[in-house]
């Protein structure tokens, strides 16, 4: 059912016959080229996206369906630069005692509604996921793919594995997933108090 989504030359991955589609909220921090200092109001936002898992010639990575993001610059410069079908969403993270709140709702442009509310609790850390793990096939991707005008580009991009700590998701109310093949039940959950990311430049595939 996901294939149908997906641009020509990009299958379907999947972990012990099952597919998955991911719905990450975060927040990002210091965004820069590494030529530049970071910008108060643009270099920091919240950011949410819808994504599934996806190989092509044997080179595991993912494709977002969407990206939200807090942040009117950094939504043109990826819609242009990068190509991505991002998203201004209003969004907001609400952190105390280790209990976190997270909204998202897309303001322009559509397909709307867009949403996501999300409250969860964060644990005692347990290290990075183990190769081979469906923890590890979900969260240790290292390309991207989009199938934007037609082409297929991938970027790679490069960090150290996640830190992940123990998550209880007490409460989520979304809308992201609704136009797209997922069966309803309880969704798997993983947190990670985050690393630092380099991205390169997408190229044809």
């Amino acid at each position: 059912m996901l294939a149908s989504h997906l641009p020509s030359g990009l299958e379907v991955d999947t972990h012990e016959g099952k597919a998955y589609v991911g719905v990450v909220p975060f927040t990002m921090r210091d965004v820069v080229p590494r030529w530049a200092p970071p910008v108060p109001g643009v270099s920091h936002f919240h950011e949410l996206n819808v994504r599934t898992y996806v190989v092509h010639d044997g080179v595991p990575g993912v494709i977002f369906f969407s990206l939200d993001a807090a942040s009117t610059v950094a939504v043109a410069a990826a819609r242009s630069v990068w190509r991505l079908p991002y998203h201004r969403a209003s969004m907001k993270l609400d952190q105390r005692d280790g209990h976190i709140h997270y909204t998202s709702r897309r303001l322009f442009p559509g397909p709307k509604p867009a949403t996501f509310e999300g409250s969860y609790r964060i644990g005692s850390p347990i290290g990075s996921a183990a190769p081979g793990t469906l923890d590890h096939f979900l969260i240790e991707r290292y390309v991207l793919f989009t199938g934007a005008g037609g082409k297929l580009l991938e970027g790679r991009v490069h960090h150290v594995p996640y830190p992940l700590a123990a998550v209880e998701l007490e409460d989520v109310l979304q809308t992201m997933t609704s136009r797209l093949p997922c069966r309803e039940g309880a969704p798997l959950a993983h947190y990670s108090a985050g690393v630092d990311v380099d991205i390169y430049a997408l190229k044809p595939v």
